[in-house]
């Protein structure tokens, strides 16, 4: 009995997290609280943004050149999520600029679909220095902002770019290599975990595995 009630409290515990993360800060005890829980809940991208601030947060801000927030279309089916800015991605305050962008942007074509028609982000905000891994406090401190894009734009699916990706979303340890390709489900979303283009650059062998996840992905999108 005991166990059971432990397992009941860890659950709700995990979902106040999410609900937080969301930008609810209180469940609803009577109407007006539920149409109150509800304004809170819905944000815009600008919003968020303004939110986010000049932020510091995290130690990222003191050799970053600019914070890289996402674009694309606010409204998408299909959210993409990488792990980190480059230096590219520093100086232009966008996203997947760089080599590895430019690869996202092929890999994208190739299912028919541009930049413009997606939204592109990254786990971190800022870029870790010398193209480290994003580090736990690190992703934390963005991690809010990240739950808050994805409650604005409201997409079908998400693909994960890479492991730090994918790993903090799906809130697990399993490497890249075991999460490629499956489909899972965060709060009703399908998440496709798939390599990083910065990896395919390091090993173009691998190119053949990414098209087979895209492939799954397309076939998603044409599914209600």
């Amino acid at each position: 009995m005991d166990e059971h009630i432990n397992e009941m409290i860890g659950n709700l515990k995990s979902y106040l997290e999410y609900l937080k993360g969301m930008g609810i800060a209180f469940l609803p005890t009577s109407e007006g609280d539920s149409e109150k829980a509800t304004r809170t809940a819905i944000l815009t991208l600008a919003e968020v943004r303004k939110e986010l601030g000049d932020c510091k947060r995290c130690k990222l801000h003191r050799a970053r050149r600019t914070i890289v927030f996402g674009e694309g279309n606010e409204k998408a089916s299909l959210m993409v999520i990488g792990e980190g800015p480059g230096y590219d991605e520093d100086v232009q305050g966008r996203p997947f600029v760089g080599k590895a962008g430019q690869l996202l942007t092929k890999i994208l074509q190739s299912i028919n679909l541009t930049r413009e028609e997606v939204y592109i982000t990254n786990i971190v905000k800022c870029r870790p220095p010398q193209n480290r891994n994003p580090e736990p406090d690190e992703i934390q401190s963005c991690n809010p902002f990240l739950m808050k894009q994805i409650a604005v734009i409201q997409p079908r699916i998400i693909c994960a770019l890479g492991a730090f990706s994918a790993q903090t979303l799906l809130k697990t340890d399993t490497k890249i290599t075991a999460l490629r390709g499956k489909l899972f489900d965060l709060e009703g979303i399908k998440v496709i975990p798939t390599y990083h283009p910065a990896f395919l650059l390091r090993n173009p062998e691998r190119k053949r595995e990414v098209w087979e996840d895209m492939k799954k992905i397309a076939e998603l999108m044409q599914t209600r």
